[in-house]
Order: C-alpha cells, then structure tokens, then sequence
C-alpha cells in the first residue's frame, strides 16, 4: 500500500499544476478540460489519504513481502452473498439515474424512489425472511 500511495500522491501533486497550465492556456473558457484535471487531482489526493491512512492500520501485508508465498495471503476475505439479486436492482437503477440525467430531470425523479429502495433491500436482506439472524 505504500507504493499504492506514493503513486497516487505524486500524480495528484503533479496534476495540480498541470490543470492551473491547462486553464491559464485556454484563458479559463474551456469548461471541459480543466476541472476535470482538477477534479482527478483531487481524487488521486483522496486516495492517497486513504492509503496512507490504512497502511497505519494494517502496516504490514503479504503482498509487499518480496519473499513471500501465496498463502499468505489466505483468509477471510468478508462475506458476499451469491444469491442477492438487489445489487442487479441497484445497477438497473442507477442506469435509469444516469439515462435520466442525459435526457431529462423528471426521469431522475421517478429513479431515485426505486434506488432507494433497492439500497435499503440490500441493506436489510439478511434482517429478515430466510437468512434472517
């Protein structure tokens, strides 16, 4: 994660300038090109923090060690549910969101009440019915 890090705080220190170059050269009129430079520097940046962040947590993982095997890495990686069909209801929503904002607002709004609730079925999936805890 320390290499991760770097990486991503270089290209975020690096497109910083870059951007303000970009805007000073097209004189601020291009509205595409320089916030968009901008807006990516400040993501890179975003990762950076959360790397190095976790990397205090977890300072030691197996893949940064030169000399070690593959299982190393075993172990519980969290649980995933292979039967969920809301995380399809959610892509179908947030497709419809998009779509929306491409052709018109109103379509947003009928989206949202059904992303809505196709986030809070996956929250609450194992709350109640067959897997209930």
């Amino acid at each position: 994660m320390k290499l991760l890090a770097k990486i991503f705080g270089l290209i975020g220190v690096f497109l910083i300038p870059v951007g303000i170059v970009y805007g000073l050269m097209t004189d601020f009129t291009e509205w595409a090109g320089f916030p968009a430079i901008l807006a990516t520097a400040v993501m890179c940046l975003f990762l950076w923090y959360f790397l190095n962040f976790t990397d205090k947590k977890h300072p030691d993982m197996p893949y940064e060690n030169l000399e070690g095997e593959i299982a190393d890495g075993a172990g519980d990686y969290g649980f995933y549910s292979p039967w969920s069909w809301w995380p399809l209801f959610i892509g179908v929503a947030c497709t419809i969101v998009v779509v929306g904002l491409a052709i018109d607002w109103w379509i947003v709004l009928v989206a949202i009440p059904f992303a809505a609730a196709a986030v809070l079925g996956w929250v609450y999936e194992y709350n109640r019915g067959d897997h209930a805890h």
